[in-house]
């Protein structure tokens, strides 16, 4: 089946008890059992079935169903957002006296919890770029994972998947890839090379604004050294499944970070259009990118102009499309400001993958904790806007950029 096709007649997509089309939202807290001896084995993991919902609940399972047949993996685990399956993940391969390496050009907010992961004792080595090489170099007896985004936000950095993969490997290490801004529609990182894939499902997969969550996909083939990833040396008998096990059973459960039934359901639904939505949203951003290109004094960033430093991944591993989100730099703070002030249809918002066209200043939101050198690392100067670009007409898009970019060059709004 292609994408679209697989998205709604695809295996994951099970048969409800009553026939309903989607599956019902099981908003609960416990779930009933007639006997001791059935919840028993329940909580000893030797039979299937839901005792709580922290720790598992039939709607999630749908929406992790259908996310894991999406992306190629052996188990998928839902979170509460995005930032709670970043953390997830890390923490079950990584404890006190272990490194992580990862990108530079990172969302904000997951800088932030790196730093937080330091007053743990987890350090993170930042590189630039994250290329393979110094991946090499950065690999150490303390290294423990490998994490970057595929497309970093808003940077626009491409990760080379097989590359950085390949060195990893070598080292025995896992590569663990944010793949948010991506989606599975435009590449599967599993695929690719990566062993664990991460999404904030609060942007691109649910689509509608409408809901918070996150989740975590195991490709189930990284062959675990238990000696060096000592975090998992307690579930060694699952072999190459132990990290999707300590996941699930061990620090999901006891973090407490499950994504609520009725985010799950509209994750769920969102999943319908995405390769709609994405292949629209990609479509708008390359012709809002290059219009905005010819506007003189607007540097853009977007991976399908030409001579983008990351064009060449556009092909070889993002299917052609250059993603949703294009930045530029305005000349000044106060000019950019004055433009945002100035759209129509854009809207002031911190959130990505949104129906609409989100627009904000990350410098003075999404940045504001992050000094000078990681700002400029992820592509964050005092002038640069990041644009979400939406499934509006395209036309209207561009004469509302243009529009708002000319007006501030005589310092008022629109």
């Amino acid at each position: 089946m292609e994408f679209n096709t697989k998205l709604l007649h695809g295996s994951s997509i099970s048969k409800n008890p009553n026939r309903e089309i989607l599956p019902p939202i099981s908003q609960v807290s416990a779930f009933r059992y007639e006997n001791m001896e059935e919840l028993e084995k329940v909580f000893q993991h030797r039979s299937m079935g839901y005792a709580y919902s922290r720790i598992g609940n039939p709607t999630l399972s749908a929406f992790e169903r259908r996310i894991n047949e999406l992306e190629g993996g052996v188990s998928a685990v839902c979170c509460s957002s995005g930032m709670s399956a970043v953390t997830a993940a890390l923490l079950a391969v990584c404890k006190t006296g272990d490194e992580i390496i990862a990108g530079s050009g990172l969302y904000g907010g997951t800088i932030d919890l790196f730093h937080d992961l330091e007053k743990l004792g987890i350090h993170t080595v930042f590189l630039d770029g994250l290329d393979s090489e110094e991946v090499r170099k950065a690999i150490n007896e303390k290294t423990r994972v490998v994490f970057g985004e595929l497309i970093s936000n808003p940077s626009l950095k491409v990760l080379d998947i097989p590359a950085v993969s390949q060195i990893a490997h070598d080292a025995g290490i896992p590569l663990f890839v944010d793949s948010t801004s991506a989606t599975p529609y435009i590449a599967r990182p599993l695929s690719l090379g990566a062993d664990v894939v991460i999404h904030s499902a609060s942007k691109y997969i649910n689509g509608g604004g409408n809901s918070i969550g996150g989740v975590i996909v195991d490709g189930g083939k990284f062959p675990w050294d238990f000696e060096k990833h000592t975090a998992l040396e307690e579930f060694k008998r699952y072999s190459k499944r132990a990290f999707g096990v300590r996941l699930r059973t061990d620090i999901w459960e006891n973090l407490g970070g499950c994504m609520a039934p009725v985010n799950a359901f509209l994750s769920y639904i969102g999943l319908d259009t995405l390769g709609l939505r994405m292949e629209k949203i990609c479509e708008n951003a390359d012709r809002l990118a290059k219009a905005l290109n010819e506007i003189e004094g607007i540097k853009v960033n977007y991976l399908t102009l030409p001579g983008h430093p990351y064009h060449v991944y556009v092909e070889k591993e993002l299917s052609g499309y250059g993603g949703g989100i294009l930045t530029f730099r305005a000349g000044s703070k106060e000019k950019a400001f004055r433009i945002i002030n100035s759209l129509k249809y854009a809207l002031i918002a911190s959130n990505i993958g949104d129906l609409r066209t989100l627009v904000i200043h990350p410098a003075s939101t999404l940045y504001i904790h992050s000094n000078e050198a990681e700002r400029e690392a992820a592509g964050v100067y005092e002038d640069t806007v990041r644009v979400s670009v939406g499934i509006e007409d395209a036309d209207d898009l561009i004469k509302d950029f243009t529009a708002a970019i000319e007006n501030s060059d005589t310092g008022g709004y629109i």
